[in-house]
């Protein structure tokens, strides 16, 4: 089986170091500068885990390659536009796709693209970072990537895959409910990257806030009334389980989106919290946190731009 990741950063670089590390087919799909760095240093992992120095086979987009067998995509949401394009030529009339995107909104599009027999569902949950020297740091003993049908079940080809992954040192699992784990994770992470970008702070000094967790339960009530109105397929007890899971944080916990922040980078508010007031705008839910999460990050958004003119 041949792989291209698309990505070689905190995500990508990690999950796809992986699978090379263990002798697998893999190339990674990186723009021009990254695979300056990447031929000049290697490919870095400094893990939890174990570290690894690898040399990496590397594409850039436009350069000539035959189809892959598998395509994953690890980049940024906002990248989706672009990410469609550099990968295309590299899509054969076989190839499944595995995006591993925070949220919901780009599995329509992706299945639009490219048909939505080919598109699986994926998901991974890690904290890793890109230090200075473009090395992948990974600190959290978890370091699960989750992937399935999308609408269910298993089959021979998604078995396959398991057996490809089966020696790598990352937990890669098969899933058959994908969708339902995917719907899962976008409310976790829709509420944790909000509080804590709302609030600018890890989740220690929220949970000890006068209405800290007050404020965490209703964000977590708002999202899961618009996945309700549209039938996503989530747990009852989702908010009983996540509000545990939330109170379990690391005292320094910080959302990815919050790190970007401080880093002065783009977020991907518009894919997360955008694309839930989208849906509950149509389903005419009332979400006024929300609203609030998402309009500080759109201000945070336009600061930025102005900031870089």
């Amino acid at each position: 089986m041949r792989i291209l990741m698309v990505g070689a950063g905190a995500v990508g670089g990690y999950y796809g170091g992986r699978l090379l590390e263990a002798k697998k087919d893999i190339t990674f799909l990186v723009r021009s500068g990254r695979k300056k760095q990447l031929e000049a240093r290697g490919l870095r992992i400094e893990s939890v885990h174990g570290d690894a120095t690898l040399t990496p086979l590397l594409l850039v987009a436009g350069e000539n390659s035959e189809a892959f067998d598998l395509i994953i995509l690890s980049p940024k949401a906002y990248h989706l536009d672009q990410i469609m394009e550099d990968m295309a030529p590299y899509v054969g009339e076989e190839t499944l796709i595995m995006p591993l995107l925070n949220g919901m909104a780009h599995m329509e599009r992706l299945q639009q693209r490219f048909g939505a027999d080919r598109v699986l569902g994926g998901l991974c949950f890690i904290e890793s970072t890109l230090n200075q020297e473009g090395d992948v740091i990974q600190t959290s003993k978890v370091h699960r990537l989750a992937y399935g049908e999308w609408n269910g079940g298993t089959s021979e080809r998604v078995q396959k895959i398991q057996e490809f992954f089966a020696d790598a040192n990352a937990q890669f699992d098969l899933s058959e409910q994908i969708q339902t784990e995917a719907w899962h994770k976008y409310l976790y992470i829709t509420t944790l990257s909000g509080i804590t970008t709302l609030m600018k702070s890890s989740v220690g000094p929220i949970k000890e806030a006068p209405n800290g967790m007050e404020l965490v339960e209703q964000l977590f009530r708002e999202c899961i009334a618009v996945m309700e109105a549209v039938d996503a397929p989530i747990a009852s007890d989702i908010l009983e389980k996540w509000m545990v899971t939330f109170e379990k944080q690391g005292y320094k916990t910080k959302s990815s989106m919050l790190r970007d922040m401080e880093k002065g980078l783009y977020v991907e508010a518009d894919h997360l919290q955008g694309y839930l007031l989208k849906l509950a705008k149509e389903q005419e839910v009332e979400t006024p946190l929300l609203r609030i999460v998402y309009n500080n990050l759109k201000i945070y958004e336009e600061n930025l731009v102005s900031a870089k003119l």
